[in-house]
């Protein structure tokens, strides 16, 4: 082999690698990277697609890849200055916000908020999701509010009512007790002052729904109970 074949054959080899890498990156669900810090970006539990048609890939791809990276970059930010609080787990610090430096109270509310109520949001569904919960909290809904159909209709006006941006949850007491709850932006239950637990949670910020649903708010929330993780929800619930 001459010079020129053995370097025409190094860049072929180098070109077909750069190819393969590309094409795993672009396959590879979850593959965004936020900047070092802390506080990491988790991978979606599932490919880009696998909620369709109920939610499209594309609005997967930029909620996971690009908002929820966003908050944990932002926040990984907010708390370079705090190595104690960027140690914490980021359940502990939205309970006690107050603790929090007010430097960065408001950034850590919004970012750690959204990086927190997203981490569950993804386990919260799953392909093949849907249908109604079992045991345990199949008879808690049926306490709280009559029947599975009930608080269906009930956690739907809910999150058809927030206006603008922000979540709706089915939350947990102290008691066991369930209700809806509603919170602003990224807000989380636990920011309460009752510390209410989020079982189940859907987030109606436009990005979530408007490539496939537009304003169509209601249909997106229906679509959205076709893919919910009951075996993900009701483990929260025992917890």
């Amino acid at each position: 082999m001459t010079r020129r074949q053995a370097l025409k054959t190094a860049a072929l080899a180098s070109a077909a690698l750069s190819t393969v890498r590309l094409a795993s990156a672009q396959a590879t669900p979850g593959s965004a990277t936020a900047p070092s810090g802390p506080f990491t970006l988790p991978p979606l539990p599932y490919p880009f697609d696998a909620l369709e048609p109920h939610i499209d890939a594309k609005t997967m791809e930029i909620h996971h890849d690009k908002h929820h990276a966003t908050y944990v970059a932002n926040l990984n930010k907010a708390v370079a200055e705090f190595p104690d609080l960027a140690r914490k787990p980021m359940e502990d610090i939205l309970k006690d916000l107050n603790a929090v430096p007010e430097k960065i109270r408001t950034a850590v509310r919004n970012q750690g908020g959204g990086h927190f109520n997203h981490t569950l949001f993804w386990r919260m569904m799953k392909k093949g999701g849907g249908g109604e919960p079992k045991g345990e909290l199949t008879a808690a809904i049926d306490k709280s509010f009559g029947s599975f159909s009930g608080f269906k209709d009930k956690f739907t006006e809910a999150a058809t009512k927030v206006f603008g941006s922000g979540w709706t949850w089915l939350v947990s007491g102290p008691d066991k007790t369930l209700s809806i709850e509603t919170s602003p932006n990224q807000d989380s239950p636990f920011m309460g002052p009752a510390h209410h637990v989020p079982i189940l949670g859907i987030d109606v910020w436009e990005h979530a729904y408007y490539l496939k649903y537009q304003n169509r708010r209601p249909e997106y929330i229906a679509a959205w109970f076709n893919v919910i993780n009951w075996d993900f929800v009701s483990g929260r619930y025992r917890m």
